[in-house]
């Protein structure tokens, strides 16, 4: 038998449901036919990972921007680079 697979959308809307009373647990697993132990995992999971968003998540963004930035200023310098060199080859007759 094959798993099912969900997206991670469902997997949150369900756990938020759970989180905020909504529905109670029970109620969803009926609802969406899901045993109420995969929701548990799903709950568990998202409450170890939740703390993560507020503590890396500027830092791993700003991190990124700066390697596109230097990237950026290197593509920039290459061209710059690229140009020169085709106008110096200009003034060079070739053999």
């Amino acid at each position: 038998m094959q798993r099912r697979k969900f997206k991670p959308e469902f997997k949150l809307q369900c756990v938020l449901d759970t989180i905020s009373g909504r529905k109670s647990p029970a109620q969803i697993c009926r609802e969406n036919n899901i045993s109420e132990s995969v929701l548990n995992k799903w709950r568990h999971l998202f409450m170890e990972r939740a703390p993560g968003i507020f503590e890396n998540g500027s830092s791993k963004v700003n991190t990124e921007y700066q390697r596109i930035s230097e990237l950026e200023r290197l593509v920039g310098k290459l061209t710059l680079q690229l140009e020169v060199s085709k106008k110096l080859s200009s003034y060079f007759p070739s053999q």
